[in-house]
């Protein structure tokens, strides 16, 4: 099955879960975080950031004092250490996860073998041996680097071909990111995604955007690990939300609309990017 239309405002705020009287902190999604490193801290910070304006019950940051000091002193909710997560986001702000800050109470390779479902994002990109459910966050370079890993060329004519090829290799889904990201699940799955705000092509966006889709995969976290071919199109809502976000932050919507593009925008940092998130959300669920 595709989805080769451009994945809609409507579509993603299907998606979108709104806590009701009964809920609690519990019941709306915890995301684990598992990144950011001594060399890039703010990786951290950014995607912890995101994860909590996209509507998460509770963050957990697990991850090395230079970035938990940082994360503290931005978003003093967040609870540090191991403990109960729907979801789990990795490999942000680590250039080798491998090896990145093992002693930090959990280990990535416990967490890929885990029953979360998991994003895995930059660093983490090519750990073997997962058996969690995963949305793979590649740019273009990391596809490269991946598909290299999995015995596939690192040269390609087409996106679309590419994210679904490597999405059935891998056993997960792709989220190829890029003005046009392109969602593919190991079952056939295509998802198409436009931005429309090419000034989200800054540092830190990917990182904005790993935090918004642990958020919302933890919301629906019993869900994907019924079924885990439901990670695309939460994955394509999160890229959706993530585009919409970057147009806010970027001052192109008319008229103050976050779903209505138009002129060019001026520059952003990734921060705004995951502040514009609750603007977005409220105009989608209005």
């Amino acid at each position: 099955m595709s989805h080769t239309q451009p994945w809609s405002a409507a579509e993603t705020a299907a998606h979108l879960k709104t806590p009701t009287d009964g809920d609690d902190k519990y019941s709306r999604g915890v995301v684990g975080m598992r990144t950011g490193s001594g060399a890039y801290p703010g990786a951290a910070v950014l995607g912890i950031e995101a994860a909590w304006r996209a509507g998460a019950g509770m963050v957990r940051y697990v991850g090395p004092d230079a970035a938990a000091s940082l994360v503290l002193a931005r978003r003093p909710e967040t609870v540090f250490g191991v403990g109960r997560v729907q979801a789990w986001v990795i490999g942000s702000g680590m250039a080798d996860g491998a090896s990145a800050g093992e002693s930090e109470g959990i280990t990535l390779a416990e967490i890929l073998a885990g029953q979360e479902p998991v994003v895995v994002d930059a660093g983490a990109l090519v750990l073997p041996g997962a058996r969690a459910s995963r949305v793979l966050t590649p740019h273009r370079g990391e596809l490269a680097r991946l598909r290299s890993g999995l015995g596939l060329s690192r040269e390609w004519p087409d996106d679309a071909v590419a994210a679904r090829e490597t999405a059935e290799v891998a056993g997960a889904t792709v989220l190829l990111k890029g003005a046009r990201t392109w969602v593919a699940t190991p079952g056939g799955w295509l998802g198409l995604v436009e931005s429309e705000a090419s000034w989200l092509s800054t540092a830190g966006t990917g990182d904005v955007l790993a935090g918004v889709l642990g958020a919302l995969i933890a919301a629906h976290s019993s869900a994907v690990i019924a079924e885990p071919e439901m990670l695309g199109p939460l994955a394509a809502s999160a890229a959706w939300l993530h585009g919409a976000a970057g147009r806010v932050a970027s001052g192109v919507p008319r008229g103050g609309d976050p779903l209505s593009p138009g002129g060019s925008g001026h520059p952003l940092v990734a921060l705004e990017v995951a502040e514009a998130i609750p603007a977005v959300w409220a105009r989608l669920t209005a």
